[in-house]
């Protein structure tokens, strides 16, 4: 099993923030951190604070040296695909080659709402993540794309300089069996369950698995992550992710609680190192 570790930007403090990470990066136990991309804290009490998750982002890997880092996952519905291919670039190249790729379809009802943000149904923002997929997939990696979808349309639009990784790493995340792991399988190299049932990701690892056969790539292309959410409770930490080791999971993304000091990465690391 691989280790990670995520901070949302919310109920918490940047200072806070910028510990944790810099005390993660001389933790060789965790290969990357995360953020996420919500305009309101999840998990709560909405009305309180939530920092952005791409500028946070941005400010804690040009802060450490070593840690891959992403945004666990960006709504596909709240930044244009070709603005987002740009921003990826861009953080890639100024990260030295270490920015993850999260993306998914978007689903807050509460924070589109108030914001004016067209989520649309659920088959129109899956529809348009499919797009939005095909439009930062083709700007990564051709020097021209033209596309002419329902949800963006491009004329010879150009994103240079491309990334520093080739191909850039992208992270799928979602639990959908139709739409959300037969794209993971075409475009993603990474597949996040959210979820915290070891039966439903192995179902739903197989499920990958099976659309990666259909399109002819191998599924050992893919890492599959858990999220793994720690209490500071140790046993109950290892347990879990013993649990979804015996899954199948390839890599625990652990989720640092805000009310304990920065210290708490150092804690988390020990535990699921002994």
């Amino acid at each position: 099993m691989r280790y990670a570790f995520s901070t949302s930007p919310q109920y918490t403090t940047w200072d806070w923030m910028l510990e944790v990470w810099e005390r993660a990066d001389g933790l060789d136990v965790f290969e990357s951190g995360w953020t996420f991309d919500h305009l309101y804290p999840l998990f709560g009490d909405s009305t309180q604070d939530c920092m952005e998750g791409w500028i946070t982002l941005t400010a804690l890997l040009q802060a450490t040296k070593r840690l891959r880092g992403g945004v666990l996952v960006t709504g596909m519905v709240y930044r244009h695909p070709s603005v987002l291919a740009n921003m990826a670039t861009t953080l890639d190249i100024t990260s030295g080659g270490r920015l993850e790729l999260g993306l998914g379809a978007g689903w807050n009802e509460e924070e589109c709402g108030d914001h004016g943000i067209d989520l649309g149904t659920m088959r129109e923002r899956f529809d348009r993540f499919e797009e939005g997929l095909a439009v930062i997939d083709s700007l990564l990696t051709n020097d021209r794309t033209t596309f002419d979808g329902e949800y963006y349309v491009l004329e010879n639009a150009m994103n240079n300089p491309k990334p520093v990784q080739s191909p850039l790493p992208i992270c799928i995340g979602g639990t959908g069996r139709k739409r959300t792991l037969p794209l993971t399988a075409k475009y993603a190299s990474h597949w996040n369950y959210g979820g915290q049932d070891p039966d439903e990701f192995a179902e739903l690892r197989g499920v990958l698995h099976a659309a990666c056969h259909d399109i002819g790539r191998d599924p050992g292309e893919i890492t599959c992550s858990v999220l793994a959410r720690y209490t500071g409770d140790d046993d109950e930490l290892r347990s879990h992710v013993a649990a979804m080791d015996a899954a199948g999971a390839d890599l625990a993304i652990v989720s640092l609680p805000k009310t304990e000091a920065p210290s708490i990465v150092e804690r988390a690391a020990r535990a699921v190192a002994s």
